[in-house]
């Protein structure tokens, strides 16, 4: 069996958000009702070198393959990512593809993201406030779409340049009004759904800064350091998550010294029926993500239906 090779044009040509959404919804599910196995999320940073993060293995019941994912994340002001992940074929071990990780976890993670503000935000949300204006802030932003009507977004970064650029481009590309705000406390003044995709040592949420009924979606998992919601406000609000052990290990609220106790439901549980989610139309709601092999299995699975009928894909054959 020949190994499919996909680049990361590969990948982005082979990606449909809706589709995958639905498929990450229904994933969630059967995650809560059977989960095969607990996840492995290792990380190994000698001094001065490179970050290296092992995420095994990707199963779900639904799916015949499994993956693992490498990733390598150079250190300093300019730190870059890249990887792969192994899509296997679960039965006999055959490597089924070989992908680039880089669209795929942006759109995997904007899509989780999407589905934890579907889930638990209120219906008529409509008001945005972005807290990072990276390209992860821009894959949540239209992945938000998906599921919300959107009024108008408020970026905050902390640099002033980066959020004004932020704006424009994504005035021009989605024809929605988006402004840059000085100050958190600014952006988040009347925002129904509060996305954060920066780091902070400090944090940037504390009790008293939301709306009643607001929000909260907290995906830094890439940044074991960040602390971006305070202790009291998780406290106040009600914590949801995608692995409730891995989160009270090194989620949100073991960053800022709190435990399992904080955690109401993960976000499967409150999909398949186990758990309740939002409870009224004031509750503040927060959900925080480690990042899942499961979620990388479907967004994998996702890209090889796509990519194996595509003459223009590269393969390999690595048997004997």
């Amino acid at each position: 069996m020949s190994t499919l090779l996909l680049s990361r044009t590969d990948v982005l040509r082979s990606m449909d958000a809706l589709p995958l959404l639905e498929d990450m919804r229904a994933a969630f599910r059967v995650d809560a009702e059977r989960r095969l196995v607990e996840p492995q999320l290792l990380r190994s940073s000698p001094p001065g070198q490179a970050t290296l993060e092992v995420s095994f293995p990707g199963t779900l019941s639904a799916l015949p393959a499994c993956t693992v994912k490498v990733l390598s994340r150079a250190s300093g002001p300019t730190a870059s990512r890249q990887g792969v992940v192994h899509l296997y074929e679960l039965e006999t071990g055959a490597l089924l593809a070989i992908m680039d990780a880089g669209h795929l976890m942006a759109l995997r993670t904007g899509v989780v993201g999407a589905l934890a503000a579907d889930v638990l935000a209120r219906p008529d949300s409509s008001r945005v406030a972005l807290l990072g204006a990276g390209p992860a802030a821009s894959m949540q932003l239209k992945s938000l779409r998906l599921v919300r009507s959107l009024q108008h977004v408020r970026v905050y970064d902390e640099e002033v340049a980066r959020s004004v650029d932020f704006a424009a481009r994504m005035y021009q590309a989605l024809n929605l009004p988006v402004r840059p705000a000085l100050s958190v406390e600014e952006a988040v003044e009347d925002a129904d759904i509060v996305v954060i995709s920066m780091a902070s040592p400090e944090p940037l949420l504390l009790p008293g800064m939301l709306r009643g009924g607001t929000h909260v979606t907290v995906l830094d998992a890439d940044a074991p350091e960040s602390v971006a919601v305070s202790a009291g406000l998780l406290r106040q609000s009600s914590f949801f998550c995608d692995h409730r052990e891995l989160n009270a290990r090194q989620g949100a609220p073991a960053r800022v010294g709190l435990g399992a106790d904080v955690i109401q439901a993960e976000l499967g549980e409150v999909l398949a029926g186990q758990k309740p989610g939002r409870s009224d139309a004031s509750q503040v709601t927060v959900f925080g993500a480690v990042g899942l092999p499961f979620q990388d299995l479907v967004a994998a699975w996702h890209v090889y239906q796509g990519a194996r009928g595509d003459d223009s894909v590269r393969r390999m054959d690595f048997g004997a």
